[in-house]
């Protein structure tokens, strides 16, 4: 099947789960903006009321205002109900690689922020392992970028500054840079994890390890619904 289509099945399969009256968390990305655009629709509709979405980018938010999602900050609000987002690589225990579209860090407060976090992936998404396709991004100050470069190297990255298609740096909605560690399959993520971030100057990574309630997945067998309490850790 079509990928976008994929996509779009999961994504909308998940807006299922928002209610009335939640706070909502408005993910960031190609699979993400489909819920968002779904959950627009069910609000215009009168099917959904008295929702209030945070957004993961400042992309994501001007689609929000354009659709008439109503936003707040977590200055506002503080807890979010639900998070619907997507994510690069889900592993078995529904570990994630995230940071693709560069949102990494607006998503990675936003997760932590929520009560339940519902990851939308096609099936490509699902790997054995995590690093099995993609690369881990690191988000880092400009001031000495290439200081964290090197001590990820040395941690046994490939490591590349991300980039646009003109060749500038890629500039994260804080004005941070992305490199892009590709470690290879993970064999311990969290010890992994711990020691990207007892850099200074690496502001977050895009391991997001114990964070998804929820994995919805569409593939051509259908979609499929994978939790937590569902999987054997």
């Amino acid at each position: 099947m079509d990928v976008v289509k994929l996509k779009q099945q999961a994504a909308e399969y998940a807006v299922q789960f928002i209610q009335s009256g939640m706070v909502v968390g408005l993910g960031h990305g190609s699979t993400a903006i489909f819920a968002v655009r779904a959950l627009a629709a069910r609000l215009a509709s009168g099917e959904l009321k008295d929702i209030v979405g945070i957004p993961c980018s400042r992309q994501i938010e001007a689609e929000a205002h354009v659709l008439g999602i109503p936003l707040a900050t977590l200055e506002d609000i503080p807890v979010i109900d639900v998070t619907i987002d997507g994510a690069d690589e889900v592993d078995p225990a529904l570990n994630l690689i995230k940071g693709g579209g560069g949102a990494l860090l607006r998503e990675k407060i936003v997760a932590q922020a929520s009560r339940r976090e519902i990851i939308v992936v096609d099936g490509s998404k699902l790997v054995p392992v995590l690093g099995t396709h993609w690369a881990v991004p690191v988000e880092v100050v400009p001031f000495g970028w290439g200081s964290q470069a090197r001590y990820l190297a040395d941690l046994g990255a490939e490591v590349s500054v991300r980039r646009n298609n003109d060749g500038a740096f890629v500039h994260t909605d804080h004005g941070n840079l992305i490199l892009d560690c590709r470690f290879g399959p993970l064999q311990d993520p969290v010890s992994l994890a711990a020691q990207i971030k007892a850099r200074a100057g690496i502001v977050e990574h895009g391991l997001f390890l114990e964070l998804a309630n929820d994995v919805i997945v569409a593939d051509a067998s259908g979609v499929r619904h994978l939790t937590r309490d569902s999987i054997n850790l």
